[in-house]
């Protein structure tokens, strides 16, 4: 068995321990040993660099591009997925090797990364979001077109009362659902929902929670507006997504019930940023997203400082793919320090996706997943221009 050790730099656990110097010995996918002056069949020198464990992006769209409205309804079905391999690839060069895709990519694209057909990083699954009748998820225009159309493998999130959410939840486990995404508010890109509304009634999202934990699945929810953060948080689902209108209250049951925020940060300003680049979007859409950014930060910052559980998630999809640590030095902005940003995006998203026993730190008998760093390595606002190599059990699968 061929042993692989990357030598010479130092470490930066996930842990929240300060770098510390030491080498890393790989065999067969996995860490196999820690330590100072090992050797192995292949060295990999990484004197003066830093190795990190593999870093997460809790909210991607790995099959969406463009959130311009005129080019999604003229783009065909099916090049979503070929433009998924160029997105995916560039989630790798920015040193993210684990992901939770928060709709769009259903169980194929999750398969032809598990099976090495495409490059692409660790994925679970929510294929599509569960929305009420004119909410986040519905995808009507007015016009009467929809923008998102179901197909084998990929059912409508569109869901009214229990027991159509019931069998929904029910068929995204059949469909290869790893995670279950709903809409308890409405949102910004949507062209008619409000993201200060709550959505969904408490028995249908109880429902939907029971169901998802007969599976085995955690749900994960799109929730901006008070109302729809606080019924995610009593039905018991794991994590907020966005949160951006917290009370204290709110924040209080977060902490009580341990639920996990991801706060996607950059997601208003890459809405920005697509208009300010040509992007056709509807006026109601940015009178929205220049509604919620100052109450986004103000809400994530007020979490931070009460100690709620953070876990790093971009929304990328919504802009640009590939420029995911981005979300590191808006977190250290609303608050956090670098160290623990960085936790943010190894070992607590590791421990928010149930996959801590495997990834998020760099220790022995955990999956080699590792991202090697030039510089300083506290500098987060640097960190991804800094990335030289990247790599998946123990293989490189970027720079180096």
């Amino acid at each position: 068995m061929t042993s692989t050790v990357f030598s010479g730099g130092q470490i930066f656990d996930g842990t929240g321990a300060a770098p510390e110097p030491g080498d890393v010995r790989v065999e067969n996918g996995r860490i196999t040993e820690i330590g100072v002056g090992l050797s192995g069949d292949v060295e990999v020198d990484v004197s003066g660099k830093t190795i990190f464990p593999g870093f997460f992006d809790c909210h991607v769209h790995l099959t969406m591009t463009t959130i311009d409205t005129v080019e999604r309804l003229n783009t065909p079905l099916s090049y979503r997925f070929y433009q998924a391999i160029h997105n995916m690839q560039v989630t790798l060069d920015a040193g993210i090797t684990s992901v939770r895709d928060a709709s769009g990519a259903d169980l194929g694209v999750k398969q032809a990364v598990d099976n090495g057909l495409v490059a692409g990083p660790r994925m679970q699954i929510s294929i599509a979001m569960l929305s009420q009748t004119g909410g986040h998820g519905d995808g009507h225009v007015l016009c009467g077109a929809q923008l998102r159309v179901p197909y084998p493998g990929a059912p409508s999130g569109v869901v009214d009362g229990p027991d159509e959410m019931r069998k929904r939840v029910r068929e995204l486990v059949r469909e290869g659902a790893s995670v279950i995404k709903v809409a308890t508010s409405g949102g910004v890109l949507s062209p008619i929902s409000d993201p200060t509304r709550g959505h969904l009634r408490d028995v249908e999202l109880e429902v939907l929670v029971e169901e998802a934990t007969a599976a085995g699945l955690h749900v994960m929810a799109h929730a901006q507006a008070t109302d729809g953060i606080k019924a995610a948080i009593r039905s018991g689902i794991r994590s907020i997504e966005h949160g951006i209108y917290l009370d204290d209250e709110a924040i209080q049951m977060m902490l009580d019930r341990g639920t996990y925020l991801v706060p996607t940060l950059l997601a208003p300003r890459m809405v920005v940023e697509a208009a300010d680049s040509g992007s056709r979007l509807s006026e109601r859409v940015l009178e929205k997203v220049h509604m919620v950014i100052e109450a986004h930060t103000d809400s994530i910052s007020k979490a931070i400082d009460a100690g709620v559980k953070i876990a790093m998630g971009t929304d990328s999809g919504v802009g640009p793919h590939g420029q995911n640590l981005r979300e590191l030095g808006l977190m250290v902005d609303a608050g956090l320090t670098p160290t623990q940003a960085l936790v943010a995006t190894t070992k607590t998203a590791a421990e928010l996706l149930g996959v801590e026993d495997d990834l998020g730190t760099i220790q022995e008998g955990k999956l080699a997943d590792l991202v090697v760093v030039d510089g300083d390595p506290l500098d987060v606002s640097q960190l991804q221009q800094n990335i030289i190599g990247v790599y998946k059990n123990g293989e490189s699968v970027a720079g180096g």
